[in-house]
């Protein structure tokens, strides 16, 4: 499959392809012509790390785990523990961004409703 027709399959840019591939995340083989050839199973290769990207895996912890998911026992309980590891861990990550935004929301809502008990609109209107 060529580039063209990889980015097609995927929605993906011919640029963010290249990248990926430089990256080490998905590999080419060069035909005669120099033409990039990709293996049918790019797609769903570069359909996972979307996935996992929406899910908040950066390309870092993608790129950590490649070898891992790149395996060819990818069933066996070791791949199936440490998947369950790295998705604890993201886990963990996600609920402490939430408590730290919940804190934050706190913090801002707290200085909003100072705010508006000082504002001279609000004391204008409690005396009429």
């Amino acid at each position: 499959m060529q580039i063209g027709e990889l980015a097609e399959a995927t929605g993906l840019s011919r640029d963010t392809l290249r990248y990926y591939e430089k990256r080490g995340l998905l590999a080419a083989r060069r035909s005669g012509n120099g033409y990039r050839d990709y293996p049918e199973q790019a797609a769903d290769w570069l359909r996972y790390i979307r996935m996992a990207q929406a899910l908040g895996f950066t390309l870092q912890e993608i790129e950590a785990d490649l070898p891992l998911l790149a395996a060819p026992a990818r069933d066996s309980a070791a791949t199936m523990a440490a998947l369950r590891t790295a998705l604890q861990a993201k886990l963990a990550e996600i609920d402490r961004r939430i408590g730290g935004l919940q804190e934050l929301r706190g913090e801002l809502a707290r200085r909003l409703s100072a705010q508006m008990e000082e504002c001279p609109l609000r004391a204008g209107a409690a005396a009429a």
